[in-house]
């Protein structure tokens, strides 16, 4: 169990990336007051949090609904989440989140960032929906699903801290270290999508 907790907290920290999040949430925050800026981190984990533990409770139904294999989605999501490593390495992945942040910035009708974008699409997209799916897709018993669960609220909370000290880690770090971080992720989430894409093939043709 202390392997699949590590393995799903290392995968889901990679995916949602708090590191990568938290100096776009101070962009988009940069005007609001400190208690504004805890709320809004707040009900972001919360409602991501609450998006990805359905898909994690019901996905699998909803892929016997659709008639699709469980290896057939580890492939699938293996090689949407090698792409979003490629991303994350090459800083592509930071470029679109800012610029998505910049759009939501400018616009006056979104002041409260607390829903889009950041708990939709920047935690619960579809990298962390589909990561979430295949651990619990390789989950046993309830005593793994909890497990799975745990990692995923130990992830959102560290999520939820790193956006609330989004402001006092971006001065003390700066723009370097967090690209520097953000490529180190992007590679180990590259081997763990490579093996999700070697597991779904080997189960499907071995």
């Amino acid at each position: 169990m202390v392997e699949l907790f590590l393995s799903a907290f290392v995968t889901l920290f990679v995916v949602i990336d708090p590191p990568g999040c938290a100096p776009i949430y101070a962009g988009l925050t940069a005007n609001a007051t400190p208690a504004a800026r805890r709320s809004m981190a707040v009900r972001a984990c919360l409602i991501a949090g609450l998006i990805l533990l359905g898909f994690a409770l019901f996905g699998a139904d909803l892929l016997a609904a659709m008639h699709i294999e469980i290896d057939a989605f580890r492939i699938a999501g293996g090689i949407m989440l090698f792409l979003i490593a490629l991303d994350m390495v090459f800083e592509k992945r930071t470029q679109r989140r800012e610029d998505r942040a910049e759009k939501v910035k400018d616009d006056p009708l979104h002041e409260d960032v607390a829903v889009f974008p950041m708990a939709m699409p920047m935690l619960a997209g579809p990298g962390a929906i589909a990561s979430i799916m295949l651990l619990e897709g390789s989950a046993t018993g309830i005593e793994g699903t909890l497990v799975v669960l745990a990692a995923l609220a130990a992830v959102l909370l560290l999520t939820m801290l790193a956006l609330i000290a989004a402001s006092p880690l971006m001065k003390l770090f700066g723009a370097k270290v967090e690209a520097v971080i953000t490529r180190l992720l992007g590679v180990l989430l590259a081997a763990l999508a490579a093996q999700y894409v070697i597991d779904g093939v080997r189960n499907s043709f071995l």
